[in-house]
């Protein structure tokens, strides 16, 4: 694609690690954050919001090593309109190359009256908390939440007050997924036509997707002068989820010819970063996802199959390398060595050192020897597989046995390693998993609740490895693990093991320290 004036450029702003992560069940560990965060700056996401600094000791910590991590994206903290918020946001974002601190308030009748506060004092407020958030910093983002709901005379004061206080951006957030393409063009247009100063200021869109038209909304703001799209990954996020990224991405790339707007995102990363939230946060992609589900490049049909044959364009508009899929999906098996998994596994997103490699390439063997044909999708479980497996953890599942019968209930005889040490135990359940992960609560006894558990092949086959997501709940912290495996109950085991070794890290985590028990006694 050809380069176009830089007024054409539209800033994508990636909330994935901030709305994405506050879907119930969607919290992601510190190193994930981190190894997210660095997928994104990599694949040339603009704005990166790391997290909401004054939610939790955890999120502080996060956008703080984000911020010194961050190569080139500029790196983002939310604030409610407040100084303690604006203060802890510029602490944890003041370290990045290019920080930005992002403050918000409700300003529809339905928000206003949440802080009891009036037009007026509403007014005042914005003005107080922006101008000191510019204080701290230069780059100040200034959202009005709600603010498809709020009216047109009221909105354009509070932005305009925003303005001159020091904003930079002026997000205009489609909170509850309420609004219309055409509502969100017109939206975007009277603000920048009405409101004073707007011509040197970057309008965003934000839009979530309760009504499914998030990315349509998005893309209308785009087309009437908004210049920065708000998304997420897979369009994780609250409720039916926000703006996919990949979706208004490639629909710009796409249809570059009636919307000739052009961002930095290099496309062919894409689903290698689907994947990894995707494992990370515990939400699999349905397969009929725009883009990045499993069937977006699939053909069944007879005509489709002959047509993409004789021409690929025929039935589709875009193509799978451009969007990081191999373009052959090749079948390795047990005879492969080091150097065509090394090579593969490079085409999928995953550039490995030699010792990575050597871990990887015995599970790769081991799987091989279960497996007949690897495709490209158990490669990519076997990679969520490992990086799960990465740090060891305090629970390991060592060896499971399971004795199914047309009547219950079932057995299950399981080894589990606890800090080194093996232990034995045997429990029965209704059915196999249900016996397994009684075994395990033997083992290693606990109050969470299992508050999800999803099975899903990898591919075809009665070989096909099942990729097993586990989400447990206990005292408000909710946890996920995942594990792939031809087994599905060994799958099951090792899944809900990670979960309950992301619960420890959690439980540690958010333990009080000594000396706050010595206060509190």
């Amino acid at each position: 694609m050809t380069d176009k004036p830089e007024q054409d450029r539209v800033v994508i702003f990636d909330t994935t690690l901030r709305d994405g992560e506050q879907s119930p069940g969607a919290t992601m560990t510190h190193t994930e954050k981190l190894e997210i965060a660095d997928l994104l700056d990599e694949m040339g996401v603009d704005i990166i919001e790391a997290g909401f600094p004054i939610a939790s000791e955890g999120d502080f910590e996060a956008v703080s090593a984000i911020s010194k991590q961050a190569k080139n994206a500029v790196i983002c903290g939310l604030a409610r309109a407040n100084f303690k918020d604006i203060d802890r946001c510029w602490e944890a974002v003041k370290h990045a190359r290019r920080p930005r601190i992002h403050t918000f308030i409700g300003t529809s009748p339905l928000h206003r009256a949440i802080p009891n506060l009036d037009k007026d004092q509403m007014a005042e407020k914005i003005h107080d908390t922006v101008t000191h958030a510019r204080n701290l910093c230069d780059n100040v983002q200034w959202s009005p939440m709600d603010a498809t709901r709020t009216e047109h005379d009221y909105l354009c004061r509070v932005v305009e007050i925003a303005i001159k206080a020091g904003a930079t951006t002026i997000n205009i957030p489609d909170t509850v997924g309420y609004t219309a393409p055409r509502e969100s063009a017109d939206l975007i247009r009277m603000l920048r036509e009405k409101v004073p100063g707007a011509d040197g200021i970057v309008f965003a869109t934000h839009c979530h997707n309760d009504l499914g038209m998030a990315t349509a909304n998005a893309l209308a703001a785009v087309e009437a002068g908004a210049r920065q799209i708000e998304c997420t990954i897979n369009g994780l996020g609250e409720r039916a989820g926000n703006t996919a990224l990949e979706e208004v991405v490639m629909a710009l790339k796409v249809r570059n010819d009636i919307m000739p707007y052009r961002t930095g995102i290099d496309t062919t990363k894409i689903m290698n970063i689907s994947h990894r939230v995707a494992a990370v946060s515990g939400f699999a992609v349905q397969f009929n996802k725009a883009i990045v589900g499993k069937n977006a490049f699939a053909h069944e049909s007879g005509i489709h199959q002959d047509g993409m044959l004789k021409n690929a364009e025929t039935f589709e508009i875009m193509r799978p390398e451009d969007i990081g899929l191999a373009a052959t999906n090749l079948v390795m098996g047990k005879h492969s060595g080091r150097a065509a998994l090394r090579s593969k596994l490079k085409d999928l997103g995953h550039d490995l050192a030699d010792n990575q490699l050597n871990d990887v390439f015995v599970r790769f063997k081991a799987l091989a020897d279960r497996k007949k044909e690897i495709y490209d999708e158990d490669l990519l479980a076997l990679m969520r597989d490992t990086n799960a497996n990465a740090g060891g953890g305090h629970l390991q599942v060592r060896y499971l046995r399971v004795v199914c019968g047309t009547e219950a209930p079932q057995s299950a005889e399981l080894t589990l390693t606890v800090d080194g040490t093996d232990h034995e135990v045997a429990a029965t359940g209704d059915g196999p998993v249900d016996a397994t992960f009684n075994a395990i609560k033997k083992l290693f006894p606990h109050n969470a609740r299992l508050a999800l558990y999803q099975v899903h092949a990898v591919t075809e086959g009665t070989d096909a490895q099942a990729t097993v997501s586990v989400r447990l709940e206990e005292d408000g912290k909710i946890v996920t693990g995942q594990s792939s495996d031809t087994d599905t109950v060994v799958a099951s085991a090792k899944a809900y093991v990670n979960a309950l070794n992301n619960l420890v890290v959690r439980r540690e985590k958010t333990k009080p320290k000594e000396d706050e028990l010595k206060s509190v006694s």
